[in-house]
């Protein structure tokens, strides 16, 4: 066998130190974290759950029935980083993507997630106003580049958007789509049991949904330059050009056992309505709820319609993968 030459074993070790070098310049921030309550005009304020990177050591604390290791109210890193504003589904809370946003934090980002107002898990009353939700999420971003007491530590033009199930519709509106509701009655006539359906008959909302909601409702957000979205809501109201204003980069992800949003009227008309392909998922054997953060014995014995998973998934292997995925993302398209 032919020696490998001394300059080539040289500049190997050279480029392996190297490498291990720069991983060990840029370890994981510690990450500081809040609630807010965000100013609403005349109506309530909207509660808002906000990571970012410091340099104050982090320590175990409770967030509903999970925990996580930060710094409360801690004073941001220095420098200027991304923000990537999060959207949950339908009955959600801030905090049902806290994995996600935790790990967006340990990457230099901040995360801002709020709770939607009527559209959360103690109170629906305005769970079929939809055009509400991408008006929320342009108010988040208003707020935290505009208000919130850290915001000398964002970057504004690196902004990024997270949403899962109705959260993803949010984002998919808010990063230039315009949905077509005309097309509904039809779809619930051949899919009556589907969630969205049920959900619009137990609201009462009239047959021409359509009529209610012209493109001039919808708001967009040129702020954001980049989306992750995740078994997204009403997919099949995008197709077939609803998505052409959209210019941005997205990573789309589908759970390929979704019984909520069965395929392919969800996320796959989504990817079929997008000008340009997005880097996209399909996570084998995973169910609607897997994309939620994953539950402790304790949460699961009380929510198993969300915290149970099919037999052979494992949903904290899935989110180690699924988080360094959507920070993968980000960091490509926001730096």
């Amino acid at each position: 066998m032919r020696s490998i030459p001394r300059l080539i074993i040289a500049l190997m070790l050279t480029w392996l130190l190297g490498g291990a070098l720069a991983n060990a310049a840029t370890p994981e921030r510690n990450v500081g974290f809040e609630i807010l309550n965000m100013p609403n005009g005349a109506g309530p304020p909207i509660e808002v759950g906000v990571w970012y990177p410091t340099d104050v050591p982090a320590a175990p604390r409770p967030l509903g029935g999970w925990r996580q290791t930060v710094a409360l109210a801690a004073p941001i890193a220095p420098g200027l980083h991304p923000l990537v504003v999060m959207s949950h589904g339908n009955g959600g809370w801030f905090a049902g993507h806290y994995d996600t946003a935790l790990a967006l934090a340990h990457a230099g980002f901040v995360a801002a997630a709020l709770t939607h107002p009527g559209d959360n898990y103690q109170d629906q009353s305005h769970a079929t106003d939809m055009p509400a939700r991408p008006r929320a999420l342009r108010q988040l971003i208003d707020y935290m580049l505009g208000e919130w007491p850290r915001r000398a530590g964002i970057d504004p033009s690196r902004v990024g958007a997270f949403g899962f199930s109705s959260g993803g519709f949010t984002t998919l509106v808010s990063i230039g789509g315009v949905p077509d509701f005309s097309v509904f009655p039809a779809h619930c006539q051949v899919h009556p049991a589907n969630f969205d359906c049920a959900l619009v008959r137990k609201a009462g909302l009239p047959g021409n949904i359509g009529a209610l909601w012209p493109p001039s409702v919808w708001t967009h957000d040129t702020r954001i330059k980049a989306a992750v979205v995740a078994a997204p809501a009403l997919g099949f109201t995008f197709v077939p050009d609803g998505l052409k204003g959209v210019t941005v980069p997205v990573q789309l992800w589908r759970d390929e056992e979704d019984h909520v949003l069965p395929h392919p009227d969800y996320a796959e008309a989504a990817r079929g309505a997008l000008p340009t392909p997005p880097e996209y998922h399909v996570v084998a054997n995973a169910d609607h709820y897997d994309f939620l953060a994953p539950c402790d014995p304790g949460m699961a014995a009380r929510y198993p319609e969300i915290c149970a998973s099919r037999p052979g998934f494992d949903r904290a292997a899935f989110h180690a993968d699924f988080d360094k995925a959507v920070v993968a993302f980000f960091v490509k398209t926001l730096g």
